[in-house]
């Protein structure tokens, strides 16, 4: 079990910045995946950004080169950096753990989330 808190979100205006935290209640350095996913009004919950295993990060195609993935082993906490914001960023920001099963498939846990809004 892992526990996940949602930290950093607000209101900004397009081309201002945001960090986003995610403090775990364990070592994340067990952790096979984390990241972050956003769910805009009306819209489904997308991925975007990942670390697998610590040492790859995946970013959607939409916030590559204005977000960062990052964590601190020693805080337990991921980070998302978020850079040249836009409106379309605007969404809730969810934060996720992934571990792998020995038999196959994962445990999937979840902050509970944190709203970003961003202004035109």
């Amino acid at each position: 079990q892992v526990q996940l808190v949602e930290s950093g979100g607000g209101l900004v205006q397009a081309g201002g910045s945001l960090k986003l935290s995610c403090a775990a209640s364990r070592s994340i350095s067990s952790i096979n995946v984390m990241g972050w996913y956003r769910q805009p009004p009306g819209k489904p919950r997308d991925l975007v950004a990942r670390i697998i295993s610590g040492d790859s990060t995946n970013y959607a195609a939409s916030v590559k080169g204005r977000f960062t993935i990052s964590r601190d082993i020693a805080k337990n906490t991921v980070y998302l950096q978020m850079n040249s914001l836009k409106p379309e960023d605007t969404a809730v920001y969810y934060c996720n753990a992934q571990t792998y099963k020995l038999q196959g498939g994962t445990y999937d846990y979840w902050g509970q989330g944190t709203q970003v809004t961003v202004s035109s």
